[in-house]
């Protein structure tokens, strides 16, 4: 007998545990947004983009290999020559490495002597340097620094995405947590005037009331049994909008029901206490726009390179094998020069001009930035210090009013109260119960708000 009582003892402690861990914390919601919310996977996807860019633009660099085979079945000459080379790009330079081999065969007229090789054919390599134009930066070495910030920007992108939508989670629980509040403190006042409506008919038998009271608490019981079905209405609104950011393992919405709720509205998230300077610098969007500025840059330095003539260098050795012509069996040793100078230069000056117009554009604009942030950060703080003075008042005033209407509860179940004030007692109750909720509610969205402001990633539950 005992051992089933402790049994049956530790199933209820059990059921207790469970039924107090399936209360929905803001944690969980903020957990499940982040892995599964629809608008985060699609900016990790443009990042994924933006590596995949990179990697084109480092395929610039990639090794390229040829093969070139001529013939001659018809003619006096029945020359035929086979080719295979490759070059690589520099990584630091605008030039090239490159190397071959090339083996002909047949007879060739006197004039393609360059096309002749000895027996067992023609090794060459060399290397290209540029001297000025494309030395410091060239169009590849450009686009794959353009890249690189591309995967930057998309980065900024995906934690600007991330920070909206935490901050839109963080909405939609509150907003959900304070409908549940308003659900329960309707059902308080209807609950006492269905519980009041048993007393009253027996008072009513007795002779001790008139039955008209009993019409008119019925009344009061329909109506706050109206407000008790709108705040129900609304509590599954709010739920089924949670439902966006709370999801499964599947990333399928889930709606929380009402027994998740929990028993009173907390402040969920706490922004820190950090310097201007430095929460306007913790900014995405300010990053990514101090990134565009770094792309200018680039693009300022690809046109003023396109402004200086090109003097390229070239170096290439090559030996023929085998048996032939002596003269092509020393290894030879090639050194060449070449030069050009565009003459007006009209199209890179554009360029640079166009870019420092962009240079000047987003410098404004990132002044104007930094200005908008600081004062949102101050207006925020702003509201959140008044919130949550509001809130303590509003706190205030519902115990007060709680302790007015117990009161006057009391004095008419002793018969010394009328009806009427005890009605608007319960419902002045309600009333400064729901300016509470609100009150809580806009503190702990305003504290929410500064906590996105700030870009406090770790609040944010990223």
């Amino acid at each position: 007998m005992i051992a089933r009582f402790l049994v049956a003892l530790l199933a209820l402690l059990a059921l207790g545990g469970a039924a107090r861990a399936q209360e929905l914390t803001l944690r969980e919601v903020l957990q499940s947004s982040a892995t599964h919310a629809p608008q985060i996977l699609e900016a990790m996807a443009r990042q994924r983009q933006a590596d995949a860019r990179l990697l084109t633009a480092e395929g610039q660099f990639d090794l390229v290999f040829n093969a070139e085979a001529t013939a001659r079945p018809l003619g006096y000459y029945n020359g035929s020559t086979a080719e295979v080379s490759a070059y690589r790009p520099l990584q630091n330079n605008g030039g090239q490495v490159y190397g071959g081999y090339r083996k002909s065969i047949g007879d060739f007229a006197s004039y393609e002597g360059k096309s002749i090789t000895n027996e067992l054919g023609e090794i060459k390599a060399g290397v290209l340097f540029s001297l000025l134009r494309d030395r410091v930066i060239d169009e590849r070495r450009g686009r794959r620094e353009l890249a690189g910030f591309d995967i930057e920007l998309a980065e900024l992108d995906r934690d600007l995405v991330a920070i909206g939508v935490q901050r839109r989670a963080i909405e939609a629980y509150q907003l959900w947590v304070a409908a549940g509040l308003r659900v329960k403190i309707y059902r308080e006042i209807f609950e006492l005037a269905r519980e009041r409506q048993s007393s009253i008919e027996r008072q009513i038998v007795l002779g001790a009331r008139p039955s008209i009271l009993g019409t008119e608490n019925q009344q009061n019981i329909v109506r706050r049994q109206a407000l008790l079905v709108r705040a129900e209405q609304d509590l599954q609104l709010q739920a089924n909008a949670l439902s966006l950011f709370l999801r499964d393992g599947l990333g399928q919405p889930v709606v929380p029901s009402p027994d998740r709720l929990p028993p009173r509205q907390v402040d969920n998230v706490t922004p820190r206490l950090v310097d201007q300077s430095s929460a306007i610098a913790a900014r995405p969007d300010l990053q990514a726009l101090l990134t565009r500025i770094e792309q200018t840059g680039i693009r300022a330095r690809l046109a003023e390179n396109e402004l200086k003539p090109r003097l390229d260098v070239r170096v290439e050795a090559s030996k023929d094998f085998g048996d032939g012509s002596p003269v092509r069996r020393p290894t030879e040793g090639i050194f060449g020069l070449r030069f050009s100078v565009p003459l007006e230069q009209r199209a890179a000056k554009g360029r640079i001009a166009e870019v420092a117009a962009e240079q000047d554009a987003l410098s404004l604009r990132l002044r104007l930035l930094e200005d908008q942030i600081g004062v949102e950060i101050a207006n925020l703080r702003t509201q959140v210090t008044g919130a949550e003075k509001l809130a303590g008042l509003a706190t205030a005033e519902a115990a007060l009013a709680r302790k007015m209407a117990e009161a006057e509860r009391r004095r008419f179940s002793l018969g010394a109260s009328d009806f009427l004030v005890v009605n608007l007692r319960e419902e002045a109750l309600a009333d400064a119960t729901i300016r509470e909720i609100d009150a809580n509610y806009r503190h702990a969205a305003s504290q929410a708000e500064l906590v996105a402001a700030l870009a406090d990633r770790e609040q944010l539950g990223l």
